[in-house]
């Protein structure tokens, strides 16, 4: 009763607003946390200039009252942090963790009220923030219907934004689009956009467990709030007793390259959970795939059968002869035939088809040296895959199989699972149910010393730091768009993703497409809309620890010499640096190879590319080691190269450089420049 009263007193006696403070560790951000009229509340500012206007924050529920008007500040805690953590893959193999902490209590008295806290991280990068809602009457079985946080940007009508529309049928597979800020609706995260004196800021979500994936509902002109993607029943996120959210993220940056270069996901995910995770290897692989894509090859069964043991074999003894690591197979198991995609209540886990012997390639594997990729396509039916999931990953292990990619293909809010009334419903990809699951996915395959590569996933919040088996995903309109969508993805594709979808974390884009011109040249075909160098330049560009060697063995056997690059290029960083950069127009990328197997750890690589527009940048080399002496080979465009028309001019090139010297990169039209830094 005492304690009560003290804080029925405390609430009577405060008057004014409350208000909490807390600074980046360079002084440049500023978060600023408020009660103001009983409404919690936060801002941001960058540099002394706002870029967050305050911004409301809270939650409504289902049965409870909700979070929100009539709290007042209770209790505000700080503290610091400076530490760096070892990633056991990763663009870089030494991440630091600096910054500073405040967490704020809230509080309502009740019979209406309750308490929550909301803990603000300010790094020298960006800010993330969470709720945490302790156990407390009225809270044990909690249905949120909306979040009531909000992200109100400053001078909104001056800003531009790059994003991709949210809650689509088509997921997260969109073109991006350019426009004022204002123009923006119901959009995806990351969520990037620059205002009027040139900041950029990307808004986007960290450690998204046991939640709804936030897309952004812009109610207002430039005032964001986080839309959760709901279940079926219309509610946003169960909940029993005690929880935390997600962390929400706003990565800020003087110029474009300092979100990419920002490691605030990773840093606020929680550490490695798996243990020893040595089993788990970055590595190159190419594929029965493209063939399906182009119409050389099926998933189903018949003459033209992509996935037999006679074709698996070719594609080993190609890996084995020159260098790569693994051979993907799609279309192996019972299923394929008709329509796949509506194939979701039929396909097997473990059964092949008759021309594809598993336990015969599985003894191949061991005398080549080159591992099967496993595949596991659901069509969206989540509950047929689940049935089988154990028995799916025991079979993969049995088969000497350690990395298996995962596909959810159906329409946004189209997944299917049979509830406990064995009734039908049907979920979105990033909604509550959906974010449980691809997570159960990971975990159990873990179980099995497997490393899972999801297409069709749930976003990158970068939990691959606390799981680190989650090794890449897809996310993102990748490059089979390039063989039929329509249209195919456009020049300053690769140079939104940088910027964008990017920033989340590693995507398996499968780059690396040598014939150009399986449709025709010209603008007006699906192809790839890029040079060859520029196919080579994704190997650095876009980051994952898997990347493919997507096209046709008999594609990179006609083009020899640029094929090297592919063979020499490592996927595991000692360090990453995005050196130039702005969204939409070109990235450059330095990477240092981390040593790993055949890498000793002393080599450089850099990629660049370009929109539709050619261009020359100049840049130095004062990322190479001090005192060492590089041999550059350059893979670049040619003198007469575009790629509408002449994509495959390519000029290949060595030069001797070292840490003081410049290289000027002359990009064409969709162009790029990739380049071996071999010391000395």
């Amino acid at each position: 009763m005492r304690t009560l009263a003290l804080l029925l007193m405390a609430f009577s006696s405060i008057t004014v607003a409350q208000t909490a403070t807390v600074q980046s560790p360079d002084g440049n951000i500023k978060i600023i946390i408020s009660d103001e009229q009983s409404t919690p509340s936060y801002s941001i500012s960058f540099k002394n200039k706002t870029v967050i206007n305050n911004s409301a924050l809270g939650f409504e529920f289902k049965q409870h009252a909700p979070f929100s008007n009539s709290f007042k500040i209770t209790k505000v805690q700080q503290q610091s942090t400076n530490t760096q953590w070892q990633q056991p893959w990763g663009e870089r193999q030494t991440v630091v963790d600096q910054h500073n902490e405040v967490t704020v209590t809230f509080a309502k008295p009740q019979p209406q009220g309750g308490t929550y806290s909301v803990r603000f991280k300010a790094f020298d990068s960006g800010v993330g923030f969470r709720y945490e809602v302790p156990k407390q009457a009225g809270l044990n079985n909690i249905e949120i219907t909306k979040e009531l946080t909000e992200f109100a940007v400053n001078n909104s009508h001056t800003a531009t934004a790059w994003w991709i529309p949210a809650r689509g049928w088509n997921r997260y597979e969109y073109v991006y689009n350019t426009t004022p800020l204002n123009d923006a609706a119901l959009v995806h995260t990351p969520f990037t956009f620059k205002n009027q004196d040139g900041v950029h800021i990307s808004i986007h979500e960290a450690a998204l467990v046991d939640y709804a994936a936030m897309v952004l509902n812009q109610r207002r002109p430039g005032v964001f709030q986080a839309d959760l993607t709901p279940w079926s029943s219309g509610v946003a996120v169960k909940k029993q007793g005690a929880f935390n959210t997600p962390w929400r993220t706003i990565q800020i940056g003087e110029k474009a390259v300092d979100l990419v270069n920002s490691d605030i996901i990773l840093n606020l995910n929680e550490p490695n959970k798996l243990g020893d995770v040595s089993w788990v290897k970055p590595g190159k692989y190419i594929g029965i795939w493209w063939g399906m894509h182009i119409n050389t090859h099926t998933w189903g069964s018949g003459d033209k059968h992509g996935a037999t043991t006679k074709n698996t074999k070719y594609y080993m003894d190609f890996a084995a002869k020159y260098g790569f690591d693994g051979v993907l197979v799609e279309g192996w198991n019972t299923g394929w035939d008709g329509d796949w995609f509506f194939n979701g209540d039929v396909f097997s886990f473990t059964q092949p088809y008759d021309d594809f012997d598993i336990a015969a390639l599985t003894k191949y594997s061991k005398q080549t040296g080159v591992q099967l990729i496993g595949h596991h396509e659901t069509s969206g039916n989540v509950s047929n895959y689940r049935k089988q999931m154990a028995d799916a990953f025991a079979l993969y292990e049995k088969s000497n199989v350690s990395q298996v990619k995962t596909g959810y293909v159906a329409d946004g809010g189209n997944i299917k699972r049979i509830d406990k009334n064995g009734i039908a419903r049907h979920e979105w990809h990033d909604g509550q149910f959906m974010v449980n699951e691809y997570l159960h996915n990971v975990k159990l395959a873990a179980k099995h010393k497997i490393s899972i590569n999801t297409h069709e996933p749930i976003k990158d919040t970068g939990l691959r730091r606390t799981y680190p088996n989650w090794i890449t995903r897809e996310g993102a309109r990748g490059q089979e768009f390039n063989a039929w969508g329509t249209p195919p993805n456009p020049p300053e594709h690769i140079a939104m993703l940088a910027f964008t979808r990017m920033l989340a974390g590693p995507m398996d884009f499968t780059p690396g497409i040598f014939d150009l011109s399986f449709n025709g040249l010209g603008a007006n075909t699906n192809r790839p809309q890029t040079t060859l160098a520029k196919q080579l330049a994704l190997y650095v560009v876009l980051y994952s620890p898997i990347q493919m060697a997507a096209d046709l063995p008999k594609n990179y056997l006609a083009k020899p010499d640029a094929f090297q690059f592919i063979q020499d290029v490592p996927t595991d960083w000692q360090q990453s640096i995005a050196l130039d950069g702005a969204v939409g127009d070109f990235i450059v990328f330095a990477r240092k190879e981390r040593k790993r197997d055949k890498y000793t750890g002393n080599d450089w690589y850099l990629g660049a590319v370009t929109d539709e527009q050619a261009r020359t940048i100049e840049i130095s080399l004062d990322f190479l080691d001090n005192g060492k002496q590089f041999e550059a080979h350059i893979y670049k465009d040619g003198k007469n190269a575009e790629w509408e028309n002449n994509p495959y001019d390519l000029t290949i090139e060595k030069r001797l450089v070292t840490a003081s010297d410049k290289l000027t990169l002359k990009l064409a039209t969709s162009g790029g420049t990739a380049i071996r830094f071999k010391a000395l």
